[in-house]
């Protein structure tokens, strides 16, 4: 990775700091954009090689414009790695439900801005709890129907693999050589899980966490793996052991609702409505 760029979201804790420390170990220039600048720092003293740290909250668009209006060179790899998971009922500083705004919009928003920049791989973070998930356009930031963390982070995460299905897709149609992959860690022992509110739910996360968990370095091999192995466009990583909890990483499948190619672009023309944000490439940028 010497003489690489990357870009990682969320590199403070848990997987997305274990990639960051690995990238940063073979020679990268690792970028942590982190919500905490402070925490950031005390992420980036811990690793090895050449880092920076840069302040990017995703559930701001204001900061997310921020942080892409202040980049400068290319980007050889961006990996879209913070979320945020079943937390109560909250909102983004533009309205958006939480995990919806933060997992999704934020990272939509943020990939869009910079894509002119990227030069090798996108890869987006997703979950086993996609499989779980559904688009509901009607009210996708739950202000009509009783509020449920799961259904509501399931549809994040599916969001996930939608947006980088339809990336991909435009990728292709403008003739860019950048690929968008994406990945899931299966159940690995992080802190995201302790944000429910609910102290039932966190203390299951710490008997689960200790009985099944793989560690943050195990939980961010599905993400190196899509980021630098020999994959194909729109392929998604998950650990290859039993129930893809944990295990050495491999491509692995995706519901057939991932892999509806109408509700990916539907959702993309929704998330440019949202947003204000159009696709980094060809014409629309231009436009924009």
């Amino acid at each position: 990775m010497a003489g690489h760029s990357v870009i990682v979201t969320g590199a403070n804790s848990g997987i997305g700091r274990a990639a960051a420390a690995a990238l940063a170990g073979a020679g990268a220039r690792v970028v942590l954009a982190v919500r905490s600048t402070e925490k950031g720092d005390a992420a980036a003293a811990s690793m090895a090689g050449t880092t920076e740290v840069r302040e990017l909250d995703l559930a701001s668009l204001d900061s997310v414009r921020r942080f892409a209006a202040g980049w400068e060179g290319p980007i050889d790899l961006l990996i879209n790695n913070a979320g945020v998971m079943i937390p109560p009922l909250s909102h983004t500083a533009e309205g958006f439900e939480l995990q919806f705004g933060t997992n999704h919009l934020g990272h939509f928003a943020l990939t869009n801005l910079l894509l002119a920049h990227v030069t090798g791989r996108v890869v987006t973070v997703s979950s086993g709890a996609h499989r779980g998930g559904r688009i509901d356009f009607e009210d996708l930031n739950w202000e009509h129907k009783p509020y449920r963390a799961w259904r509501a982070y399931g549809q994040s995460k599916l969001a996930n693999l939608l947006f980088t299905a339809e990336l991909q897709r435009r990728l292709t149609e403008a003739g860019s050589p950048v690929l968008a992959t994406a990945a899931h860690p299966g159940y690995a022992a992080t802190n995201l899980q302790f944000h429910s509110g609910r102290r039932s739910l966190d203390l299951l996360s710490v008997v689960g966490n200790r009985l099944i968990a793989q560690g943050e370095e195990g939980g961010a091999l599905p993400t190196l793996y899509a980021a630098v192995a020999d994959v194909p466009p729109n392929s998604f990583a998950g650990p290859g052991g039993f129930m893809e909890a944990r295990g050495a990483p491999k491509l692995v499948g995706r519901t057939r609702a991932a892999r509806d190619e109408q509700v990916a672009r539907r959702l993309w023309e929704v998330s440019e409505e949202l947003t204000g944000v159009r696709f980094g490439l060809g014409a629309e940028a231009a436009a924009a």
